[in-house]
């Protein structure tokens, strides 16, 4: 899959996706989200893609945030629609059936937090830097982040990274919740493809039911939540790989999930 401000591969049931802008820290410019967009409708019929693992090109930045001269050029309107159009692929992203991990490498401001909100999960590099600055620019974020990074953290933490601008130390990160595991940076991909590996070796039609279950379950009261488990729960014991997974619980040996 080539494409001029991302990259693709998928190996092993793994597509890995690379936002190769390092001139400009890997900001995120409209060309480059309809690239991502485009590419992400493509994985997400692709059965071979069980797992998406994105990080920025480069030791830098993972996404240092929206191009700059670009949102200076628009208007009201064409701000409107940016961020709608933002937000579609931020939420394709997060919607897509499939779990996704952001490497998080150096700096992941604006866009690029939203970028990684909208992932499934969150490994940074020991010296990552994540913070939404929009308020320092006289904007406010626009991809989501005010109602992702709340949903993660809590409305008073999102607050003050919102209304002060101020990026957050991957110590911090890490006991906000915003990131779930921090590795040496030499060490931040290994790490995130052994986790990649670990899910991609699972059943996908399980991860995609698990997934969906916590996330849309969020949305409800405990009494829905729980209903909405059991639904989920009787889908999953549906499937080939419930069976594949009890016999070879039983059998002493390791599953081989047909991920249907």
């Amino acid at each position: 899959m080539a494409e001029k401000n991302l990259r693709c591969n998928i190996e092993d049931g793994i597509a890995h996706i690379i936002i190769q802008r390092p001139k400009v820290l890997n900001a995120l410019n409209r060309e480059t989200l309809v690239e991502l967009d485009e590419l992400l409708i493509q994985l997400g019929t692709d059965e071979k893609v069980r797992v998406l693992l994105v990080r920025g090109e480069g030791e830098k930045a993972f996404v240092a945030g929206a191009d700059i001269k670009e949102l200076a050029e628009n208007s009201a309107l064409s701000s409107n629609l940016h961020a709608k159009f933002g937000q579609s692929v931020m939420d394709r992203l997060e919607n897509l059936g499939k779990p996704s991990i952001a490497a998080i490498n150096g700096y992941a401001l604006g866009g690029g937090l939203e970028l990684a909100l909208a992932c499934t999960l969150r490994i940074a590099s020991s010296n990552a830097k994540l913070g939404l600055p929009e308020i320092t620019l006289g904007i406010i974020p626009g991809f989501g982040g005010t109602q992702r990074l709340s949903r993660v953290i809590g409305r008073g933490r999102a607050m003050h990274m919102i209304l002060s601008g101020r990026p957050v130390s991957a110590d911090d990160a890490l006991a906000f919740g915003i990131v779930s595991e921090l590795a040496a940076p030499e060490e931040l991909d290994a790490r995130a493809l052994d986790l990649a590996h670990t899910l991609a070796g699972y059943s996908a039609v399980t991860l995609r039911l698990a997934e969906e279950t916590v996330r849309r379950g969020l949305e409800m009261n405990l009494t829905d939540g729980l209903a909405y488990e059991a639904s989920q729960f009787g889908l999953a014991a549906a499937s080939d790989d419930y069976q594949e997974g009890m016999q070879a619980f039983l059998g002493k040996r390791a599953p081989a999930f047909k991920h249907r």
